[in-house]
């Protein structure tokens, strides 16, 4: 039974795809710091190492001692707005942690990896939907960091052999269908949780931009739901341990909503209007990101099974109901 190590895999989009490799067949063990990630949320039967992957000797001799077949490297950073206020940390986080975790598979032999990448690689695009052959021009450090890690898995590619897949995906949202799983961010940042809590509590969610160069002023991107992402890396990683060399995918509904529109959906899901103060843009944050997934659709037969915007609100909502959270 092949072996997979998910670094990160306490988090949210790492916790909704441990799971989805155990129910094919895979052998799991997580790594993850718990900043994050929730230890509650590995599986029972799966180990779970609590390693910072930016230390580089207990990294290296955690990813050692898994001796993995391939590795899902989700571990990261991820708020744009705050790498633009502390770069420090995310270069540590998203590159030196994935540098370590590159050197101990060169030291195995290079075994496979999947890597969570992110639609902010390519910045403002010059056209939407965004194809992976689009120029990659991040504009927030967070996306730099993602465009280096890929640089750095390439370079590692070339030089010794390890074959590596990355995945960009846009706005992971949603809530495992099943209702077990859910986005439990200790700091939350992502639109539809906080517009879920602003209907909880009556404080007012603050919607950062309305003079883009979009419909209705406000920020697009494409949502797309945890579980579908989730197949996705277990495709990534089937295709790489029948020993295909790898590539990048877009992993994204090809389908763009405004803030505005999603905070409709919201209410439409709740039946409760979502209290919201307008403010200016953030720094990084690019008007649009839409995703041509039509290559990890023909190449890997990826589909999601979540198309539909109160679908993906809808299961957070019931997540969130049920746990409070």
């Amino acid at each position: 039974m092949p072996h997979v190590l998910v670094t990160g895999g306490a988090g949210y989009i790492g916790s909704h795809t441990v799971p989805r490799l155990l129910a094919a067949g895979l052998e799991v063990t997580v790594l993850d710091d718990l900043s994050a990630g929730h230890a509650s949320a590995v599986p029972n039967g799966v180990r779970l190492f609590e390693v910072d992957l930016a230390e580089e000797v207990e990294a290296v001799r955690a990813i050692e001692l898994s001796r993995p077949d391939a590795v899902v490297h989700f571990a990261g950073a991820i708020e744009a707005g705050l790498s633009m206020t502390d770069p420090a940390r995310f270069y540590r986080v998203n590159v030196l942690g994935s540098f370590h975790v590159a050197e101990a598979l060169r030291l195995l032999g290079c075994p496979p990896l999947v890597y969570s990448s992110s639609a902010a690689v390519y910045g403002d695009p010059e056209s939407v939907p965004i194809p992976e052959t689009a120029p990659t021009r991040p504009t927030s450090v967070y996306g730099r960091t993602k465009l280096d890690t890929e640089g750095l898995f390439a370079a590692y590619r070339g030089a010794y052999g390890l074959r590596s897949t990355a995945l960009r995906y846009f706005n992971a949202a949603g809530a495992a269908t099943d209702g077990g799983l859910g986005e439990a961010h200790r700091v939350e940042t992502h639109l539809i949780p906080l517009a879920l809590r602003a209907v909880a509590s009556g404080d007012p969610l603050t919607v950062f931009g309305t003079d883009y160069p979009t419909p209705d002023g406000s920020a697009v991107r494409d949502y797309v739901h945890v579980d579908d992402l989730a197949d996705a890396h277990v495709l990534a990683v089937r295709s790489l341990l029948d020993g295909d060399a790898g590539a990048a995918y877009n992993v994204g509904l090809g389908v763009g909503f405004s803030v505005l529109e999603v905070l409709a959906a919201v209410e439409r899901v709740t039946g409760t209007p979502v209290p919201q103060q307008l403010s200016d843009r953030r720094s990084g944050d690019p008007a649009e990101l839409v995703a041509d997934s039509a290559r990890i659709r023909a190449e890997l037969g990826w589909t999601p099974a979540h198309a539909d915007l109160d679908d993906i609100v809808a299961t957070a909502y019931a997540w969130h109901a049920a746990t409070g959270q």
